[in-house]
This record gives C-alpha cells, structure tokens and sequence, in this order.
C-alpha cells in the first residue's frame, strides 16, 4: 500500500546527547557512499509509525539506541529516482551498541555538524534541533 501524498514514506533522527554542556548530534555515512555524510533515516515497514521506524533505523545505521522526544519536520529527497517524503525526528541518546551496517558516525556540535552534512536540505534538522534544544534561534542554518 502507498502512504498518502503528505504521509511520510520515511523516517529518520536528529540524534543528540550533551557534552561540555551544549549539544552534540550524530552524523553517519550513506548506505551507498562512505563519502557523504548524512541523518541516520530509512523507509517505514507496513504496520510501523513513523516514530517506531526513526527509532528503527538509527539504530539498524549507527548501533545507537534513542528515544524519541518530538517531531521536527520533514523534507521531500529523490534517491535512486525515488521520492521520499521524510520526517525526522529530534531524538535523544540512550545508549550505543556496534551498529548492524558498518557506517563510519561522527559527534559534532551544532555549527559544525552543519557543515560536516553532505546535503543542504539536511542542514535546516540540525538548526532546528538546536533550536528546540537550547532557545536559541540567533544564527540561520549554514548553506
């Protein structure tokens, strides 16, 4: 069955946990390009919502165990000619275990897991999480 036209197709998590008292968000590669850096996200299974399948999927990508605090947005990306409508979560860490599918992750702070993310589109879920995190809407997310 197809999910509705505005009914996310996938999900994913803007993964933080603090550290030196300010947010850091978890970055991994992309399933097909070790080169880009992305949001652990991933198709919804038939009888999952949306937030099981974010939960899911990080930790099936990255080996994290998160807990879902709040919807952020979602997005529209084309993969492999394929429209994914994604809505991303802000997740915070609970736990890591080795991940299933063998990405590289990284820890950044806000700014500069911005500019680590290999896709613009993406880097409007990091300001957004820091954002809902901190109060803080002073800076524009980097281009």
């Amino acid at each position: 069955m197809r999910a509705g036209h505005d009914q996310p197709t996938h999900a994913g998590g803007v993964v933080y946990r603090l550290r030196d008292g300010g947010p850091e968000f978890l970055l991994t590669t992309a399933k097909r390009r070790s080169d880009q850096w992305v949001l652990p996200k991933g198709h919804i299974d038939p009888g999952e919502n949306a937030e099981e399948a974010a939960v899911r999927e990080v930790a099936e990508e990255t080996g994290v165990t998160a807990a879902v605090e709040g919807a952020l947005d979602t997005c529209t990306i084309v993969v492999d000619g394929e429209e994914q409508r994604v809505l991303f979560f802000l997740m915070r860490f609970v736990d890591q275990r080795p991940a299933d599918e063998g990405r590289s992750m990284l820890w950044l702070p806000g700014g500069q897991a911005e500019e680590q993310l290999t896709f613009d589109n993406l880097r409007r879920f990091i300001h957004l999480a820091s954002v809902r995190l901190t109060g803080d809407a002073g800076h524009p997310p980097r281009r």
